[in-house]
């Protein structure tokens, strides 16, 4: 059997996941043939941790990396604003592509990737593991098999704690032009979901939000600075990946998230209208006390509740840690049908897998290497990719101009729903 030829572009922490996938979990039908970044240092050290090294090219090598290493996939696991170009490339290439999410950080870019896909007739999914988590499989197959009758409305509220949500506010993700804002690059997970949950896609956005917490001037300054400090030297494989590798391009891992020249918000609400007729309203919080979600669902028959706690506080020890894996401190997932005239019942659910986003990361790459069936669909394609960096995108421009955005200004091609 012919393996599957497969490079990497972006060699930070996050790439670890696909490699792993690669050569272990799927070695028997691909192999993992090169890597590429901006940082030879970053790409020094995974080829270190690899069961068998690979040549190393730059990223501005990416063409000649894909045709002399004959790539048949490229996955794009680098800063978020350079996806759209790797894509690019790879399609044109003659590459099928798997790229973290968001796809790309702006609507021309978006556009540049549909094109592409369009002429060369090649695949791009997008690496959402929010669908591959068995819970959100359920409410897909209650409100897909109508529990509840017709969608009309949602609420979701997503809580990232303190642990968690300061770290986007010290890497580059606090720089709006290099992840699109948390809109684009943390909620474009959970507009992809409800995209999914619901069959739609989103028509109109409007959106409020600010930096209430984080900088130079949030209302964080009144905690303990030094809880928010991330030690990359009591974590080894961080310590390598970024600290040690410094000194190459500058790239700081660590900054303070009370410094200046933060640029994207922590605090953000959306309102957004469906194609469906359904409308959500949206809250993201990056500074709460505890981490998990909220989601309500009401339509014709009844209501879905569901809540996941994934930590239920953030112990101070923890505090400047980065999120990996599992927390230590306590969680839970309860979901409710609310039917009209007769009493709610709990629907029983699988026990919580604590690694690798509820075991949704393994359970995806399967999909997307080709290990794995995908019965109901999940796998996500540009188009779905598109819709969900729509949505972001919206919700971005209503922040500027403080009014609603229709979804079908920004492009000029029509995306619409399944």
């Amino acid at each position: 059997m012919t393996r599957r030829r497969i490079a990497l572009v972006g060699t930070g922490s996050r790439a670890e996941m696909f490699l792993r996938a690669v050569t272990d979990d799927h070695a028997d039908t691909t192999e993992l043939v090169a890597l590429a970044d901006v940082n030879q240092a970053r790409m020094d050290v995974h080829n270190g941790w690899l069961p068998r090294p690979v040549p190393t090219y730059r990223a501005a090598d990416l063409a000649r990396m894909l045709a002399e290493q004959r790539v048949d996939e490229l996955i794009v696991t680098s800063v978020d604003s350079t996806h759209a170009g790797h894509i690019v490339t790879a399609l044109e290439a003659g590459c099928d592509v798997i790229t973290e999410k968001p796809m790309t950080v702006d609507a021309p870019s978006c556009e540049r990737i549909l094109d592409a896909v369009e002429r060369t007739g090649r695949r791009v999914q997008v690496a959402f593991n929010y669908r591959f988590n068995p819970v959100h499989e359920v409410v897909r197959t209650l409100l897909a098999g109508g529990e509840i009758g017709e969608i009309g409305s949602v609420h979701f509220e997503w809580l990232l704690d303190v642990r968690h949500g300061a770290d986007y506010f010290r890497r580059w993700h606090r720089d709006k032009a290099n992840s699109g804002g948390l809109l684009v690059h943390k909620s474009g997970h959970h507009f992809d979901l409800v995209n999914w949950w619901l069959g739609a896609a989103p028509a109109e956005v409007y959106a409020s939000g600010r930096l209430f917490f984080y900088g130079e001037k949030g209302s964080g300054h009144g905690h303990a600075d030094d809880r928010f400090a991330l030690d990359l030297t009591a974590d080894p494989r961080l310590r390598a990946l970024y600290l040690d590798a410094a000194a190459e391009d500058g790239y700081r891992r660590d900054q303070d998230v009370f410094s200046p020249g933060i640029t994207i918000e922590d605090d953000l609400a959306v309102l957004v209208r469906y194609d469906t007729g359904a409308t959500m309203t949206y809250h993201l919080t990056a500074y709460a006390p505890w981490e998990g979600y909220r989601l309500m669902v009401n339509g014709s028959k009844g209501r879905l509740e569901l809540e996941v706690v994934e930590s239920d506080h953030v112990s101070p020890a923890a505090a400047g840690m980065v999120k990996q894996g599992a927390s230590p401190e306590s969680g839970s997932v309860t979901l409710t049908i609310r039917p009209y005239w007769t009493p709610p019942y709990a629907v029983e659910l699988q026990p919580v897998d604590r690694e690798g986003h509820g075991g949704a990361d393994k359970r995806m790459t399967a999909v997307l290497l080709g290990g794995g069936t995908d019965p109901m669909n999940r796998s996500a394609t540009a188009r779905d990719g598109a819709l969900a960096l729509l949505t972001g995108l919206a919700a971005n421009r209503s922040l500027q101009e403080r009014a609603p955005v229709r979804v079908a200004d920004l492009l000029t091609r029509k995306v619409t729903s399944p």
